[in-house]
């Protein structure tokens, strides 16, 4: 799929590794998601735009560059999505912060929505989505729906690990949307979990299970 860019920078592939090994907590799993998230974040920014500036050094005018114009906001989707935040909040600090919740009903397996707090000019943002999963891809739709829903204009998505399954039905809903991610991998299992995967990752982040 065109859409989809794999980070397969070194750094991120060694995080990523740790963090699907059962045996690492949460404390040090809280902070490599947060570690990822911000490589990761580098790559998904790779396109703001830039202009020219001149500035005083302490030696001479030089003529530089700086982002151009273009806002920021970073959108998790409750809850583990709360993990990548700080990273990323680290890359760009001016960004303004959205919440999406949405659960998967575990009878009907559908994505339901429960919380939406946006800010009050995300219609001219640029929007990250985080989350660290990419399972079905009905979270991420149906995520996607209330941006746009909003009048967002620029999305892209930015997760951790993905399952074709869910890359499929996102680009088969919003073939305009860029999704980042770490990993591709094999399949969703008959729970709907992501194999090999990680686990449940809200549950790894917050120490709940």
């Amino acid at each position: 799929m065109k859409n989809v860019k794999i980070t397969g920078h070194p750094l991120i592939q060694h995080k990523i590794s740790l963090i699907r090994d059962v045996n690492t907590g949460s404390k040090d799993f809280r902070e490599l998601v947060s570690e990822i998230a911000m490589l990761m974040c580098y790559e998904a920014t790779h396109d703001l735009p830039l202009k020219e500036v001149e500035l005083q050094t302490p030696l001479s005018i030089a003529k530089t560059k700086v982002i151009s114009g273009r806002k920021v906001a970073f959108v998790p989707i409750l809850r583990a999505g709360l993990a990548m935040v700080e990273g990323m909040v680290r890359l760009v600090p001016a960004a303004k912060i959205g919440h999406i919740g949405i659960f998967r009903d575990d009878k009907t397996k559908t994505a339901v929505d429960y919380y939406c707090k946006l800010p009050f000019d995300i219609a001219e943002r640029d929007v990250i989505v985080a989350d660290i999963m990419l399972a079905t891809g009905s979270t991420a739709v149906k995520t996607i729906n209330l941006l746009k829903e909003a009048g967002v204009g620029n999305i892209k998505i930015m997760c951790i690990i993905a399952a074709p399954e869910g890359l499929e039905a996102v680009a088969a809903a919003h073939p305009d949307i860029e999704i980042y991610c770490g990993a591709i991998d094999e399949r969703l299992d008959d729970n709907l979990y992501i194999v090999p995967g990680l686990g449940d990752a809200g549950d790894r982040v917050f120490g709940t299970k």
